[in-house]
């Protein structure tokens, strides 16, 4: 997809909406998308090479006086993945995304020549960049710890909503700094580098995205082959608080409560784990 003018297309659908796609927010995770946006299905690095491709030829791009080929617009290509991992304890699904992104440079109309629609462009380029800037700049303040409580302008443009997540959420995030080698350049070159001193201050805590269910279905797996483990090996034994005074009686006795609770244990692990895997196969 391309964000041109703060409307969303899809690139890979010839037949763009007037005004664009609808932002929708997620009613759970709280992420902002693009409703109605393509998604094709792919197997191999020839398919998601051919999809760019596809998508490429359909970017919105003008000649300038700095660029003969200048992209009009941000890029977003967003993969996702799903793997499956099967083992002795089963089956475990994790889901990941990878949004790659193609920021359109800032601009001066002075230095572009632009003007009418390529001056209308170069502003809402501009502006989302500048909100980007924004966004970031709270970023690094909220992880530098100088202030917590810091609201992020997310919602101020189009671009810093789809990108939520990836720079302030559950994502490890890389940005690349394009320079012009011209020394005409040289406004333009020092407030990039200052842009990607403010990124590299970000701080994202990042956790597998795994399902729930499935997750609970392997500790319930995992909690029980310990169990057996430790009643098999006898090891329990080691943890019994063995009083003085107390007979061997007392002491087998002990034992065999504590291998009785273990044995509850586990098949109350069993039980929902049970449950789990039939509210998974509903689901």
């Amino acid at each position: 997809m391309e964000i041109y003018n703060e409307q969303v297309r899809d690139l890979l659908n010839k037949e763009f909406p007037k005004g664009g796609l609808v932002i929708r927010q997620h009613p759970t995770s709280g992420h902002f998308y693009p409703q109605g946006l393509h998604i094709v299905p792919v197997g191999t690095y020839n398919d998601i090479e051919r999809r760019i491709t596809e998508g490429t030829e359909n970017r919105t791009i003008a000649a300038t006086n700095m660029n003969a080929t200048s992209s009009r617009a941000h890029t977003v290509v967003t993969i996702y993945f799903d793997q499956i991992i099967k083992n002795d304890r089963g089956e475990t699904k994790k889901a990941s995304v990878i949004n790659l992104v193609d920021l359109a440079g800032s601009e001066r109309s002075s230095s572009t020549g632009a003007t009418g629609d390529r001056l209308k462009e170069g502003t809402n380029i501009n502006k989302s960049l500048s909100t980007l800037g924004n966004v970031i700049a709270a970023l690094a303040e909220i992880s530098s710890g100088t202030k917590r409580k810091l609201v992020v302008p997310y919602r101020e443009s189009v671009l810093t909503k789809l990108l939520q997540n990836a720079l302030g959420g559950n994502s490890k995030t890389v940005m690349i700094a394009a320079l012009s080698p011209t020394d005409t350049s040289y406004d333009e070159t020092l407030s990039t580098l200052r842009f990607a001193d403010r990124v590299k201050r970000i701080r994202n805590t990042v956790v597998v995205n795994e399902n729930p269910i499935e997750k609970l279905i392997r500790e319930l797996k995992e909690e029980n082959e310990r169990l057996k483990l430790l009643i098999d090996s006898g090891k329990y034994n080691l943890q019994l608080d063995i009083l003085p005074g107390m007979t061997n009686q007392d002491i087998e006795a002990m034992k065999k409560n504590t291998e009785q609770e273990i044995l509850s244990q586990i098949q109350t692990n069993q039980q929902m784990l049970q449950s789990s895997k039939t509210s998974w196969d509903l689901k």
